[in-house]
């Protein structure tokens, strides 16, 4: 499979009406201690950043500020920082920044092992990849292009290996046809959650992504989720008896989110989904679902306020909601193919769960994250200043501490 574009969205430009005067007063309910821990004159962009286990590190992806005269690289690459922090606890920046990704190689959707704090799992093509174009915002065309390189691959690098003045040199988890990437261990680290884009599933210019468990023991793939359209960007629950992820179930772009609970066999090891829920059902894009520590409520983003100001919205997933969804659901009802022997699995959509915006700054907040802990959340946002000579601010990794109050005490219908 050669390389693919997917939700090419027509952007509008935000409402200046609606940009409000002081987005730290607006996001105070539920933030504080903002910081940039990336900036523009080291990263010509940066993004979906992740913690270590102990809270300690992040890694994210991102594209450097070339020398002068050299034009930046058109693909993102995979960096490891330290944290650094005040006498306080506050997040203050970054230190200790290293590319752990092979220079001209494509990276993306890192991750920590949970047991092992040297090894860390992202995708990346190794190589440079199968995909001759520039991803993100297209000028001059209103469209955002992702691309989906056929040699991206789950890799895996020992950091202990990083030798100053050498090349990173990762190693595939596994190998199988097709972009997989947007991987993540499970708490013990032998489950490894990933979407793949299996190019024998390619109809016109649509991927069409499935959701595997790959089981480092055994070596086998365990498919989670199987229908049409591209599911993808998963993650455990806490406890790791529940995932979240987005879909394009409809076709139309409109990412929705989902949950499922997973079915496990008698040596607990997941077999597939017991139930699916659809937890968003609007006409709107919602995508980079990820779970409070609590496994409560999910953090995620939306353009609900325009796709130039995409924000940051938590949703509440409400166990009585879920099983009155769940009760009235017909078992062929928007099945999906799941699991092992890829028996149908009911789809629950639940209606009615409590939302609460989290962010309120013009330009696009996405990718929010937390920290183990649950004390702050980090995501991509273009809130900063734009560079000199340039109309619009980066993206870039923003951090707050997360005040810990109910986030839904002002739900939003």
């Amino acid at each position: 499979m050669s390389f693919l574009l997917w939700i090419s969205l027509l952007l509008q430009p935000a409402d200046a009406e609606s940009a409000p005067s002081d987005w730290r007063a607006d996001e105070s309910r539920l933030l504080s201690d903002w910081v940039a821990l990336t900036n523009r004159s080291e990263f010509v962009k940066a993004g979906e950043a992740y913690f270590s286990p102990d809270g300690m590190r992040i890694i994210f992806q991102a594209v450097p500020v070339p020398p002068q005269g050299v034009e930046p690289d058109q693909h993102y690459s995979m960096y490891v920082a330290d944290l650094t922090r005040d006498a306080q606890g506050k997040l203050t920046g970054l230190s200790n920044t290293r590319r752990v990704s092979p220079k001209g190689s494509a990276s993306t959707c890192g991750w920590f092992h949970p047991k092992d704090r040297n090894l860390i799992l992202f995708g990346c093509t190794i190589e440079p990849p199968l995909a001759p174009n520039k991803p993100g915002f297209q000028v001059g065309t209103n469209k955002y292009v992702w691309s989906f390189p056929e040699n991206m691959k789950v890799v895996t690098l020992d950091l202990s290996t990083l030798k100053q003045g050498s090349e990173p040199a990762p190693k595939p988890l596994f190998d199988r046809p097709g972009y997989c990437a947007e991987a993540s261990y499970d708490p013990t680290g032998r489950f490894v959650l990933y979407a793949n884009v299996d190019p024998a599933k390619q109809v016109g210019e649509k991927p069409d992504a499935d959701i595997f468990i790959y089981d480092t023991s055994s070596g086998t793939h365990i498919p989670l989720v199987v229908a049409p359209g591209y599911d993808g960007g998963p993650f455990f629950a806490p406890g790791a008896r529940r995932i979240c992820y987005r879909s394009d179930r409809s076709g139309t772009d409109l990412l929705q989110l989902y949950a499922a609970d997973l079915k496990f066999d008698s040596g607990q090891v997941p077999s597939g989904i017991e139930r699916e829920y659809q937890l968003t059902s609007n006409e709107h894009v919602n995508w980079g679902p990820f779970w409070n520590p609590s496994g409560e409520f999910l953090v995620y983003a939306t353009s609900e306020m325009g796709h130039r100001n995409y924000e940051v919205f938590a949703l509440k997933v409400d166990p009585a909601l879920l099983e009155a969804a769940a009760a009235v659901a017909s078992p062929q009802a928007g099945a999906v193919r799941t699991g092992v022997n890829l028996a149908p699995a009911p789809t629950a959509t639940v209606p009615g769960l409590p939302r609460a915006r989290v962010t309120f700054a013009a330009g696009a907040d996405v990718l929010p994250v937390f920290s183990p802990d649950g004390g702050w959340m980090i995501w991509t946002a273009q809130r900063s200043e734009p560079a000199p000579g340039e109309t619009k601010p980066s993206s870039q990794v923003w951090a707050a501490r997360w005040k810990g109050v109910d986030p839904f005490a002002q739900s939003v219908k």
